[in-house]
């Protein structure tokens, strides 16, 4: 029987049905036009997951303003998601609003390539971040002691919708990055008609460049 290989960055993120603490949700098709970040912990009521969760939850209204939706995974089950949102909400004054897949089968976590030989049967902290068409645009690692950045995912939303819109490329450390601070990298060049108006703007002042192939501009 031929293993069924997980999704990697550009493929459509796979059709199916899961249960969640908010019913059952058939994914992609539930945040259709919207992006959407997936994202698993290794299990609930655990010290890194809940400080994690607690993170998602705080910037949740800044990601809905980028039209992007959250939704967690981990293999307990329903009544045990319920039960840590809960104490999260009593304890740290704090409402998880997104939903939270209970795959207590294994199978999306299977699919999705979420359990690793070195975690056992748990699934390892992933991060899946999905366009409005479906589509997988990044795929993130994390081990079980170390928590992730809020703010770098965001960081990426904001990347990403900014090189869509702009058919740009976002540089290192972008908006802070060492060379060109908060600017955009224009396609490198593939033509010489391009080159000679990439030389054109970059003295009318429209662009900078370090060279033809290295340009960028305000975004």
């Amino acid at each position: 029987m031929e293993e069924e290989q997980m999704p990697l960055i550009g493929d459509k993120f796979p059709e199916m049905t899961v249960n969640t603490t908010h019913g059952e949700i058939e994914l992609p098709d539930k945040f259709e036009g919207k992006w959407f970040i997936l994202f698993s912990h290794p299990g609930d009521f655990t010290p890194v997951c809940t400080t994690e969760f607690y993170a998602f939850q705080k910037r949740f209204d800044e990601f809905r303003e980028l039209n992007t939706e959250l939704i967690g995974l981990s293999i307990d089950q329903v009544f045990s998601h319920l039960k840590w949102a809960e104490w999260i909400e009593d304890e740290l004054a704090e409402e998880i609003e997104f939903p939270i897949i209970a795959d207590g089968t294994g199978k999306v976590a299977n699919t999705l390539g979420l359990i690793h030989h070195t975690g056992g049967t748990a699934t390892v902290r992933a991060v899946f971040i999905v366009d409005p068409e479906s589509t997988i645009r990044a795929i993130l690692y994390y081990p079980a002691e170390l928590g992730r950045n809020m703010d770098e995912i965001l960081r990426m939303i904001k990347g990403f919708q900014k090189a869509d819109d702009e058919g740009v490329a976002i540089p290192a450390n972008w908006p802070e990055n060492e060379l060109m601070k908060d600017d955009v990298i224009l396609p490198p060049a593939g033509d010489v008609k391009t080159i000679k108006k990439r030389e054109k703007d970059e003295k009318d002042g429209k662009i900078e460049c370090y060279d033809w192939w290295l340009c960028h501009r305000e975004s």
